[in-house]
């Protein structure tokens, strides 16, 4: 398991999915063309890429360098890292038939493929004496988050607080939340929230 720093953008679920048997990284998927109008999601990235840089490994065709050109114009150059797949032909196997251009894409291709495109753009395991404690799905529960009563509520404060989209699932916040706050600046954010809800439930206080 390859551990980066970087997150990585993906354009859909089974491209995801590839990586995250690869990677250890916050791993986001644009849904394919649908980043064009989700204002949310390109504003997230933004601030994932400020704040710790973005990885586009998106597929070789058409679409792929159509998303990647869409994300290479929003977000400011110096905070994107380019990693290409090279033009391999052939069907992935959920598929009756290949792709328009018959080329595999993300999901298809070997992982040792994946790892070079990774490092001919750069793109290096972070030493692990430079990892930081990470934000997790207990760290959620702990706090209140997840789990609890008022798990959702507390759920969509935070997300609005941040500017995180509101569909974000549970298991993309953690990842997110991993790559835009420090375990330290969660804690200090999670109390905050919890306080203004409970003033927000009892405005007597």
């Amino acid at each position: 398991m390859i551990h980066l720093r970087q997150a990585v953008v993906v354009e859909g679920r089974y491209d995801k999915a590839k990586l995250a048997s690869i990677l250890d990284a916050v791993i986001i998927e644009t849904g394919g063309f649908r980043i064009f109008k989700d204002k949310e999601k390109l504003a997230m990235l933004r601030e994932i890429a400020r704040r710790q840089g973005l990885v586009i490994l998106t597929d070789s065709d058409t679409a792929g360098f159509r998303i990647r050109r869409y994300l290479g114009g929003s977000i400011p150059k110096e905070q994107i890292i380019n990693a290409y797949i090279p033009d391999i032909f052939g069907k992935e196997k959920r598929k009756d038939k290949p792709s328009a251009e018959g080329k595999l894409g993300v999901e298809g291709v070997p992982a040792e493929v994946i790892r070079q495109a990774l490092e001919q753009a750069g793109v290096f395991a972070e030493p692990a004496e430079e990892q930081t404690r990470r934000i997790t799905k207990t760290d959620l529960m702990e706090q209140g988050f997840s789990g609890g009563a008022n798990s959702s509520r507390l759920r969509e404060r935070l997300k609005k607080k941040l500017g995180l989209p509101e569909h974000l699932g549970t298991n993309a916040l953690v990842g997110v939340l991993g790559c835009i706050l420090s375990y330290e600046e969660f804690l200090k954010l999670a109390a905050e929230i919890r306080a203004e809800d409970e003033s927000a439930a009892d405005p007597a206080r």
